[in-house]
């Protein structure tokens, strides 16, 4: 397919090498003109606008930090609508609000233009594996259409319903994964603290009921003093700030998300908040100092 991706940042960089490698017809825009020409010396063409990237091409593939970035970019005065043609697929894979995502929808629909609402999870690791969960909402045409970009960026693709549904789906995704990440860091504190063996401690334990990714592949980072970011605090945050505004206009009390985005407050207060999510453990580090 001709396929544009706007953003290529931590994420959106390697989704973009992955389409290229599975051989799509890629065009490509981000603010950031050393990171387009290093598509285009790998067989991209570039483009100098949103709206430019939808001229040219059958579908449009946004990844960008927040609501207010996707916005812009989608429905802003250059953005990917002003160039879309009716019949443009449009795909946000970007973590934004729900509520969002539906205007958006209802605003490409006016133009002709399908959108479907796409995130992922897995992280960097998984944006250069091809291996993230994407978990979409829209159309069901729209969804079918998009089948093949989805193969080569993903190894689980869940069609989740209308609009919106695959953004409250990656909410119910991040409040579960930072709880299980809080619970991790707070092993990792009681086991230095009690001595353990860092290594013997993630196999014990990594291979119980308490299994989990955010133990193997988090927990040795938080011991060895990895704080590089695959996924930013100030990322998790905005995505938590999400999830507790989804649950509250739904009237859903989420106690234990509320906790971990006040310890990751915490992490932001003293520098943190580009560092890796892993870095929560500093936050409890410092409760548990005599």
């Amino acid at each position: 397919m001709r396929v544009g991706v706007i953003g290529l940042g931590i994420m959106g960089a390697p989704m973009a090498r992955n389409l290229l490698r599975a051989g799509h017809d890629l065009t490509v825009y981000t603010r950031t003109r050393a990171k387009i020409d290093a598509f285009v010396a790998d067989g991209a063409r570039a483009a100098d606008s949103p709206a430019a990237v939808a001229r040219a091409v059958e579908a449009v593939i946004t990844m960008l930090p927040d609501t207010p970035d996707v916005e812009a970019v989608v429905a802003g005065p250059d953005g990917v609508l002003a160039g879309a043609a009716s019949g443009l697929l449009a795909i946000d894979m970007s973590t934004i609000a729900p509520a969002a995502a539906r205007r958006l929808a209802v605003e490409a629909a006016r133009r002709g233009v399908a959108f479907l609402d796409a995130p992922v999870s897995g992280g960097e690791q998984g944006a250069i594996a091809g291996t993230l969960s994407i978990m979409a909402g829209g159309d069901c045409a729209a969804f079918e259409r998009a089948t093949p970009l989805f193969a080569a960026l993903g190894r689980q693709v869940t069609y989740m319903g209308g609009v919106g549904q695959g953004q409250m789906t990656k909410l119910v995704n991040q409040v579960v994964g930072a709880a299980t990440l809080a619970a991790v860091a707070e092993g990792v504190v009681l086991a230095a603290r009690a001595g353990l063996d860092p290594a013997a401690m993630v196999r014990a334990v990594g291979s119980g009921a308490a299994a989990s990714w955010m133990l193997t592949e988090q927990a040795p980072r938080m011991q060895r003093r990895d704080f590089a970011p695959g996924f930013m605090v100030r990322l998790q945050q905005k995505d938590l700030r999400l999830a507790l505004a989804a649950a509250g206009e739904l009237g859903v009390p989420l106690p234990t998300t509320a906790l971990v985005h006040q310890l990751f407050t915490a992490v932001e207060a003293h520098g943190g908040a580009a560092l890796g999510t892993q870095a929560l453990v500093m936050a409890l580090e410092a409760l548990a100092r005599p």
